[in-house]
Parts: C-alpha cells; sequence; structure tokens
C-alpha cells in the first residue's frame, strides 16, 4: 500500500489508484475529484494511470509537462515587468464529463449572445435604458463607453466575435461566472498550449477517455470572422500591441495557428477607408483583424488622440464595411462589475428569463436600496470598483469587508457616500479544489475555469471544450483571495464516445498546392534583415576579440602579435563602438578592454549589447522563428569560466543559430531577408578587415591576421602549400566565389537574393538595390588580386551600405513615408 508523508507527498513507485485513493482521504469534500461518481470517477482513475506511468512519478510528471510547455515557446509576462516567465503547468488537468459540460456550453453560448443583443441596443436604439431597465448611468459613466461607435453598423452586423469567461465551481458543484472578458479575450493560445503540452506528458489519455478536441473550435472562429468578410477569402491579420503585451507569446502562438497576419499598428494604413497591411511586395489588403489591443487606443482619429500604436481611419474603415474589427470598440462597457448586477434583468427582457449560467451575487451602489443592503453587509462582501480602474477608498482594488480596519471601514464608507455609483458589493465566493502537483506530492487547490466562446460561419456560437484553469498557491479557497491564481492545467472534457481526429488542415486533396507562405510586412521583413545583421556583426566583433585574445593576451600562446597588429586590432574592435581604446597595450589594459568590448551593458556596440538588440527582434519574431532559436537568442550571457571560455561559449552558440537558419527556415522571403542581413554584414566585416591593413606592404603577420579575421586558414593551407603571400590571400578574401567567408560569395548570394525578392513595376527596369547590386558584381569580376589596393576595397565598402540603405527604403516602413502607390493592390 501506499505511504504518505506529513506534508502531503506519495511515494514513488505506486499505482494511479492508491494516488487517487490518498488524495481523496485529504481532500475537503467539495474537491472536483472527490465528488466524482461513475464514469467521471474511471475518468480521473485513467489520467492517474497516465500519471504513474510518467517516470519518477509525480516529480518527473510536472518536469515533463513544463519542458514540454517550454518546447512549445508557452509564457507570459506581468504587469510591468520586462523580461518574460515560464508558463507555470501542472501535469494534472481538470476532467469534466461532457453531459456536465454541456451545461457549461450551452450557458456561455447564450451569455454571448445576451451581449451582442444588450451592446447592440447600447449602439443603438438604447431602449434598454429609455425603458429603465439599465441605468443611463451604468452606461455613459463608464470609462469603457466609446461614444462615437452609438450609430455605428459592423460588418456583418455583429459586435461580439470572441469571448470569454472565468467560472468558479462551488462546493455544492454549481458553475458561476466570476468575471466577463470582452474587450480583449486573453487565454486561447494558453488553452491550445496547455493542450500540447498535455498531449506529450499524458500521451495515452486521449483515447482512453474520448477527449475532446480543440481544432474544430479555432476552425469555427477563423470561418466566422471570414463569413463577416466581403471577399471570398479574405486576408485576416492579429492586432498586437507588441512584444510588451503580457501575452504576447500567446498571440504569436495564435497568428502561427490560426495562419492569421501578426500586426502592429505600424504596419497597417488606411488608404480610401480601406485597410492595407504594408508589405515588401507594396500595400496589400486587410479585410479583418482580430483586435489584442486596447479598443480606446486603434484609432487616433476616432478614439484616443495620444495612441501612437492605433492605425488612423480605422473607424472610417470599419463604417465604411471595409474591415471587420473582432471584437468591435465598444463591447467592453459590458465588462464592468456593475452589470452583474442588472444581467437577470436584462435576461428576462431579451431572452424571457435569468441566464441559466448565473453571475456571483453582485449589488450596485448606486442603487438606493442596493447600497444600503451592501453597507449592512459589508463584512460579508466583497467591495470592488464598479468600473474599470482604481477608486476612492480602495487604492489597490477590490478588498475583503471583514479584512478591513476601523480606520479604513470608515475611509471607504465616506468615499462611497460621495460617488456611490463607483463601487460594487459581490458575494465571498467559495471555489472548489482539484488536485494540484505540491512539491513531490498532490495537494487540494482552488481553482477557476477559463471558457472561451466563438461565433461560427454560420453565425451560432461555439464553445472551446475546455478552456484551462488557474489555480491558487493556497489552500483558502475564496476566490478573492485566488487572485490570478499561481498555476495554470488543461482542461479535459470526455465522453462515452469517440471522438473524431480534426485538424485545421484540409484534406489533402482539396488544398490548392502553395510553395509562398504569404504576405510579408515590410516590418518583418526589417526585423529579419537586422536579426542577420546582428548575429553577423556579434560573431565578427567576438571573432576580432578571440584572435585578440589567443596571440597578445592568453598567457598560454606562443609569440605575441607586432605592436603594429595590436594597434589594428584594437581600432577595429573600438571603431565598432564595443569599447573606449585602451590607455595602452600591456597585457592587463588590453584583458581589461576585450572584456568591456564582450560584456559592457552601458555601450551599444559590445557583444553583450548586439546580442541584447538580436534577442529584442527573437522575441517579436515568434510567428517566424523556431522555439529552438528563440530559446537560443533568449539564452543570458555567459558568466562563467575564463573571459576565453565565454567566449568560446558565445561562439558556438552563434555557430547553432547561423545551422538552425540554415537548415530549418524554409526559404522564403523572410528567411532571405534573414540571409541578406548577414551576408552584408559579413562583407562589411571583411572589407573594414582589409582597410585596416596596408595591402601593398602587408607583411606575413597581417597576412596571417587577415585569414584568422575571415576565417579563411583551413581554406588556405589547403590550397597553397607556401606560407603566406599577398596576392593568394588576398584573391581567396576579397575575389574568390568559392569561399563562404569572402567578399564576391557574399555579394553573389545577395544578387540572388534581390533577383528573388518583389519589384513594384513590371517594366523590367532595375531597382535601386538591384543596380547597386550589379555594379559590385562588376567591381568584384573586374578586379584582380594584385591591383587590390584600399581604394578598391574602400568603394565596395561604401557600396555595400549604400545597397542596405537602398534596401531598407525599398522594402521597409520609413516613418511617415507616403504609402507606395506603385504597389497599390487589392490582393
Amino acid at each position: 500500500m501506499a505511504s504518505r508523508a506529513s506534508n502531503g507527498q506519495v511515494e514513488a513507485g505506486v499505482t494511479g489508484a492508491h494516488w487517487l485513493n490518498d488524495y481523496c482521504a485529504r481532500a475537503p469534500r467539495g474537491d472536483v475529484l472527490c465528488q466524482a461518481t461513475g464514469p467521471d470517477r474511471a475518468a480521473w482513475d485513467a489520467a492517474f494511470d497516465e500519471l504513474a506511468g510518467v517516470p519518477d512519478t509525480l516529480a518527473g510528471a510536472r518536469e515533463r509537462a513544463q519542458r514540454h510547455a517550454d518546447d512549445i515557446g508557452t509564457a507570459y509576462r506581468a504587469a510591468g515587468e520586462k523580461e518574460e516567465r515560464r508558463w507555470p503547468l501542472s501535469p494534472v488537468p481538470l476532467l469534466i464529463g461532457a453531459e456536465e459540460w454541456r451545461g457549461i456550453a450551452e450557458g456561455m453560448a447564450e451569455r454571448a449572445e445576451l451581449f451582442e443583443s444588450i451592446i447592440t441596443d447600447i449602439h443603438g436604439d438604447q431602449r434598454l435604458v429609455a425603458d429603465g431597465v439599465l441605468p443611463a448611468m451604468l452606461v455613459t459613466g463608464s470609462p469603457l463607453f466609446l461614444r462615437p461607435m452609438v450609430g455605428l453598423m459592423p460588418p456583418g452586423g455583429h459586435q461580439l466575435h470572441f469571448v470569454a469567461a472565468d467560472l468558479c465551481r462551488g462546493p455544492d458543484g454549481r458553475w458561476r461566472v466570476l468575471a466577463d472578458h470582452l474587450r480583449v479575450p486573453v487565454g486561447a493560445g494558453y488553452a491550445l498550449e496547455n493542450r500540447l503540452a498535455m498531449g506529450r506528458t499524458l500521451g495515452g489519455l486521449p483515447s482512453r477517455v474520448n477527449v475532446e478536441r480543440h481544432a474544430p473550435f479555432f476552425a469555427a472562429m477563423r470561418a466566422g470572422i471570414a463569413a463577416a468578410c466581403r471577399r471570398a477569402e479574405p486576408r485576416i491579420g492579429l492586432l498586437t500591441s507588441g512584444k510588451l503585451n503580457p501575452s504576447y507569446p500567446e498571440q504569436a502562438h495564435l497568428a502561427r495557428y490560426l495562419g492569421f497576419l501578426l500586426v502592429e499598428g505600424a504596419d497597417l494604413a488606411v488608404r480610401d477607408d480601406q485597410l492595407y497591411v504594408r508589405t515588401i511586395a507594396g500595400l496589400k489588403r486587410i479585410d479583418a483583424l482580430w483586435r489584442r489591443i486596447d479598443p480606446r487606443l486603434i484609432d487616433p482619429l476616432a478614439f484616443d488622440a495620444n495612441s501612437t500604436i492605433g492605425v488612423p481611419g480605422l473607424v472610417d474603415a470599419m463604417a465604411a464595411g471595409n474591415v471587420v474589427i473582432a471584437n468591435a470598440p465598444g463591447v467592453g462597457v459590458l465588462e464592468s462589475p456593475a452589470f452583474a448586477a442588472f444581467l437577470p434583468a436584462l435576461g428576462e427582457r431579451l431572452l424571457g428569463r435569468a441566464p441559466s449560467l448565473s453571475s456571483i451575487g453582485t449589488w450596485w451602489c448606486g442603487d438606493t436600496a442596493a447600497r444600503a443592503q451592501v453597507l449592512a453587509s459589508l463584512d460579508q462582501l466583497v467591495i470592488g470598483p464598479a468600473f474599470a480602474g482604481p477608486v476612492a477608498g480602495m487604492p489597490d482594488g477590490a478588498v475583503l469587508g471583514a479584512s478591513l480596519d476601523a480606520e479604513a471601514r470608515a475611509r471607504l464608507v465616506a468615499a462611497m457616500a460621495l460617488r456611490p455609483q463607483d463601487y460594487v458589493g459581490q458575494e465571498v465566493a467559495e471555489l472548489s479544489t482539484m488536485p494540484t502537483a505540491c512539491g513531490a506530492g498532490l495537494l487540494p487547490r482552488p481553482f477557476s475555469l477559463r471558457v472561451f466562446a466563438a461565433r461560427g460561419g454560420d453565425g451560432r456560437w461555439v464553445v472551446l471544450p475546455g478552456g484551462f484553469v488557474r489555480i491558487g498557491d493556497q489552500p483558502d479557497a475564496r476566490a478573492a483571495v485566488m487572485g490570478e491564481g499561481s498555476w495554470s492545467a488543461d482542461v479535459i472534457v470526455h465522453g462515452p464516445d469517440p471522438v473524431e481526429p480534426v485538424s485545421l488542415l484540409q484534406p489533402t486533396d482539396s488544398v490548392e498546392l502553395r510553395r509562398n507562405p504569404g504576405t510579408l510586412p515590410s516590418r518583418v521583413a526589417d526585423n529579419m534583415f537586422w536579426l542577420g545583421r546582428y548575429l553577423e556583426r556579434g560573431e565578427a566583433l567576438l571573432g576580432v576579440i578571440r584572435v585578440l585574445f589567443g596571440h597578445s593576451i592568453s598567457a598560454d600562446t606562443g609569440a605575441a602579435l607586432a605592436p603594429a597588429t595590436v594597434e589594428r586590432l584594437v581600432t577595429i574592435i573600438a571603431d565598432t563602438g564595443a569599447a573606449p581604446r585602451p590607455p595602452s597595450h600591456r597585457r592587463r589594459d588590453l584583458v581589461d578592454f576585450a572584456r568591456e568590448a564582450m560584456e559592457s551593458v552601458d555601450g551599444w556596440g559590445s557583444v553583450r549589447a548586439v546580442n541584447r538588440m538580436a534577442t529584442g527582434i527573437g522575441g517579436i519574431s515568434r510567428d517566424r522563428l523556431s522555439a529552438d532559436m528563440v530559446r537560443l537568442l533568449d539564452a543570458p550571457h555567459p558568466t562563467t569560466g575564463t573571459l576565453l571560455d565565454r567566449a568560446g561559449t558565445l561562439q558556438r552558440r552563434y555557430a547553432a543559430l547561423a545551422g538552425l537558419s540554415a537548415e530549418h527556415m524554409g526559404r522564403t522571403d523572410a528567411w532571405r531577408f534573414h540571409d541578406l542581413g548577414r551576408r552584408i554584414e559579413r562583407a562589411l566585416a571583411v572589407t573594414r578587415t582589409l582597410l585596416s591593413v596596408d595591402l601593398r606592404r602587408a607583411n606575413a603577420e597581417d597576412l596571417s591576421t587577415l585569414l584568422d579575421l575571415a576565417d579563411s586558414q583551413i581554406s588556405y593551407r589547403q590550397r597553397y602549400l607556401i606560407g603566406f603571400a599577398r596576392v593568394p590571400v588576398i584573391d581567396l578574401i576579397a575575389l574568390d566565389p568559392g569561399n563562404p567567408r569572402g567578399i564576391a560569395y557574399q555579394v553573389e548570394t545577395i544578387v540572388q537574393h534581390l533577383c528573388k525578392l518583389p519589384v513594384l513595376n513590371d517594366a523590367g527596369i532595375a531597382e535601386p538595390q538591384q543596380r547597386i547590386a550589379a555594379r559590385l558584381t562588376a567591381g568584384i569580376a573586374m578586379a584582380s588580386a594584385e591591383r587590390v589596393d584600399r581604394g578598391w576595397v574602400l568603394e565596395i565598402n561604401q557600396q555595400l551600405q549604400k545597397l542596405s540603405d537602398a534596401i531598407a527604403t525599398r522594402y521597409f516602413l520609413q516613418g511617415a513615408q507616403a504609402l507606395r502607390e506603385a504597389g497599390l493592390t487589392l490582393a
């Protein structure tokens, strides 16, 4: 039999049934597992059997689930923080039977349709206010009420396309709503990622308990947005505020999974009431946006004039019926907690009955009778803001009335007397508990369930079978105490019937073949280009530092470099802005100089600074890069070992990133811009090293150093048995198209990329970037190694810089640059 320690941990080697029985002996009576009977209990048995089959039992399952979540790229950012956190995933899912779930799903669909009717009235005839069912103060007094939306009918006739709600399960098994999310419903991507991670952890569970799948929901959601568009095959974007959005990793995953363009406001432009995305091929029409930013910020001409992340004219395009925005701006007015107090009456008016999925008890203090009831029962309620944002007497948000001391209570009562409409009282909801992996054992912890509903292609609401749970880290089961929770878990809806495999992929015989992944926004091309440049720049700088290490600084080397060569290397490093010049060439000064060039956190040119910029681009390119590449970019700067050891670690990381981009990135336009950046930066680095030497009078040490910096020592020695000779070295580094580290190879590759990229005219006339590349090609083809001198290298360097500028001007966003009419298209 299983034995149990005093902390609730179960010994390794026991079966799933032992775990289950041991847990139920300790869990509270309202625990969801302890109340399970019949098929529901059998499903829990199967889940615990799968958990027991994971090596190292529960600790191994928890580690495996977390590792799979990390591999998928699941992460989030807490408000006010710059760094992302790991997504905390418990390996124990919440299991809900199909019959019980049917009631939740029907209640969510009914609630979503009720909200659609309410917001349509608020933005339309406003009969609910006129007839006294809804207080006018609750609408016009809310900071979430957007007056410009009154009288505006969205394309397709629907205000809502996607909604979410937080549910709580009481100890009696009854499900109720804690909060509704309509403005920016977050979490569907996390539910999807939880399911992917749990599928890898408990791979045998879906077939054992007939787990409902997520793919049909997302397919329906995508079809619902498309159905509201005017074009049969619309282009849909997911509008994000960028990498600092707390759920940006989730948004990137959803965009990739659904096939949506991940766009920011700067990517978009409105012309003649039509929305376009700026791409490398010109303007491309956008038919719909799944909005994931605050609606007040989406259009500075309609709402907040200070917004820098919105799209001027977007609401006009929506009013003209040319772009669907899901959800429509203004629907967030229904998120106010005060609305929950009126939902029963609104349901009776619009549905003929109160909503079947009810909210927790709520009393709006703007009503005299409700306020008296709240004040009389203050110790039994949670007091919170009626609308968004903090209010007087509660600077940190909602509070438990029973937790207030006499002074705080008096301040709150006085504030409520001045503006009672700003407050609500809500019952203290008691939550059920579920088994949660804590340490090496299972403990009961309170949870809330986030559920998602989307409007399908036929206009009806579809509910995601599952969602995700948030779990508190303390046993206190009051919802107000649990807050946002500390853990998440997958939600499995199971039933008696086998589930047909469904994927977002269409049947193989009905798919129109494509070998182009689609539209590439200019911002993404810019990011890919500079990611390539930063990675190559960091690697080149590290190479110079290592040459300086290997010959002048390391105590293990033989003969040191000549002072003139050391000076050249120091100049190359200093000219990049990596570190100020050292006061002398003494070993200690050179070591300090090299350390700052590699690890300075204050400058803009050090290896660490360049890596930081590359990491920033990786963080906003999750929809374009593999999880492995993002993880390598985000790896911390090495801090252990000698400076030379740390340089070696970084060099190997650069090599791994280069291998991932060369062997794992599809040969798309995004990859071409990434490789273009690499090639231009590498060619520039080689020209800088050549310019550091007097090519006409270069000695053996100069030539050896040039080969080191161009990483061409092995190639040279394989070809030439003689010592270092000026002409062969220059030919290999500058003119040999077969040397992947030389200038000629970079230019040849650059020309190939430019020939594949789109042009804005069909007249057959070369664009500026193509003309510069042709000039570079001719300059290399006509040169001979004997005549290569400083003037020739300087010309190549200048042409490469002009080429980079021409590429940026042609393909990337240029601030307030006018729209390129030559590229205007309705494609």
